[in-house]
């Protein structure tokens, strides 16, 4: 196999709950994960000579050992001593620090077509061994689907599959640090945490409004405050018909469960003129 084309698929996090901090900075967390059919196409070719070239639709993306994609094919490279170079086009449609998880899920999709394209027949709970070691997102990204993410991200429980639902996706013009998000946390005191179990049991019970009902993101107390528009969004959402609307990971996208299409077609039109969001789109529950 000389090339291979890959979706990398965005997620959100239909609850995100942090537990603890630990001594080495990170995060102890409880989060119920779901992919969405948004994705980023990617084509990975073997070439001559052992470069990493990456071509994007992005302008302001780095090229270099700071992309993901680079890093997760020179982490290959370097395990499995593999030979020959690698041009990547990565096409983008994921918001970019957008809370989707865009970065990590490009980087599982190089993982996945390094294991491919040298035939390597790495088993997938390797390959999430592996991207634990690019960051705590990677290995669901390669898990993809319902699942429940525990310690900083790399414990993962599959859950049932969310029952399908029409998903609103709206990243306003602002980037939202992770890093800042947490260390903002930390100096606050967390009031309210969101019903994780509750959210796990509704998805149990394959009830898109109950799963809708219970969802809850604790990083907003944080994310809210510093950006109102993310706050705004969420109650045009609501007003124009989402079952509810929430936060996904450290912002600022926001994503609303809509009933039907028609209601959340209408609702795109309403945030495109209104202008607050930058990138509207439409999409669903994605189960692989």
């Amino acid at each position: 196999m000389d090339s291979i084309r890959l979706k990398a698929r965005a997620k959100i996090n239909l609850g995100l709950d942090v537990i603890g901090r630990r001594e080495n900075g990170y995060h102890d967390v409880r989060m119920v994960m779901q992919t969405v059919g948004l994705y980023d196409r990617i084509i990975m070719t073997r070439i001559l000579g052992e470069d990493i070239r990456i071509k994007t639709n992005i302008g302001f993306l780095p090229v270099n050992e700071n992309n993901l994609v680079y890093k997760a094919i020179m982490l290959m490279k370097n395990k499995y001593n593999l030979e020959g170079g690698i041009e990547v086009d990565l096409n983008k449609f994921i918001p970019v620090a957008a809370g989707m998880a865009g970065g990590s899920s490009d980087a599982a999709s190089a993982l996945f077509g390094m294991n491919r394209l040298y035939e390597l027949n790495v088993p997938m709970k390797e390959l999430m061994n592996i991207g634990v070691e690019i960051g705590a997102d990677v290995p669901y990204c390669l898990m993809r689907g319902t699942a429940l993410a525990e310690g900083i991200g790399e414990k993962l429980t599959r859950l049932p599959d969310m029952p399908f639902c029409h998903i609103l996706i709206a990243k306003p013009p602002v980037n939202v640090s992770t890093k800042l998000v947490y260390e903002n946390l930390d100096s606050t005191e967390v009031e309210s945490h969101p019903d994780i179990d509750g959210i796990i049991e509704a998805i149990k019970l394959k009830d898109v409004a109950l799963v809708a009902s219970r969802m809850g993101n604790v990083l907003e107390s944080v994310t809210v405050p510093l950006y109102p528009v993310i706050d705004s969004i969420k109650k045009d959402m609501i007003e124009h018909g989402a079952i509810n609307a929430m936060m996904s990971g450290s912002g600022p996208t926001v994503f609303g469960i809509f009933p039907d299409e028609q209601s959340m077609v209408s609702c795109q039109q309403f945030l495109r003129q209104k202008g607050e969001a930058r990138q509207v789109y439409t999409t669903e529950t994605f189960i692989p």
